[in-house]
């Protein structure tokens, strides 16, 4: 993903200045980073508003050592999972499983065809960690350097999961 912010300019402003950026230019990203983690719109809503909250309380330890963009994408992605693990704990992982293959179907906010929503069922059935690389691959379309920099993964094991995941998913679709 593309840099929204001139980096330079950015690191003029202060802390504040700064956030106020990063809300208006990455809010949607960062709302569609976390949705397909968390499904529902409502649950993506709560997890966002704690994403920025720990961008505000980091922003300030930032080095620019890595993209801005892959610095709030691991954090989002470290608050949905948390989201995520916190629900586990309450319920097992089918019952979750089930519960967002249920709010997909009547989320007045996910607009998908019905292939996509096909595709979505077939994803919700992967194990979260292959979610979220054929998430970034397939719909993100970022290279697997980019995810490796974004995971803190290797290259190979990152295209190895990927495969499994696209295999899996053809399965699930009655495509191989």
């Amino acid at each position: 993903m593309k840099e929204k912010i001139d980096i330079d300019s950015f690191k003029k402003l202060n802390t504040t200045q700064q956030f106020n950026q990063i809300v208006a230019y990455y809010s949607q990203d960062l709302y569609w980073v976390i949705r397909p983690i968390v499904k529902s719109h409502e649950d993506t809503d709560d997890v966002l508003q704690n994403t920025f909250i720990k961008i505000f309380q980091n922003l300030p330890k930032f080095r620019f050592e890595s993209k801005l963009f892959s610095w709030m994408y691991r954090i989002a992605t470290n608050e949905a999972l948390s989201y995520l693990k916190s629900k586990q704990r309450k319920y097992n992982h089918q019952n979750i499983q089930e519960t967002a293959l249920e709010n997909l179907a009547s989320d007045t906010y996910y607009d998908g065809n019905e292939m996509m929503q096909e595709l979505e069922k077939a994803i919700i059935k992967l194990p979260p960690k292959q979610q979220e690389i054929f998430r970034l691959k397939y719909f993100n379309e970022m290279k697997y350097e980019e995810i490796s920099q974004v995971l803190g993964t290797s290259v190979g094991g990152l295209k190895a999961s990927y495969h499994l995941a696209v295999k899996k998913i053809k399965i699930e679709l009655n495509l191989l």
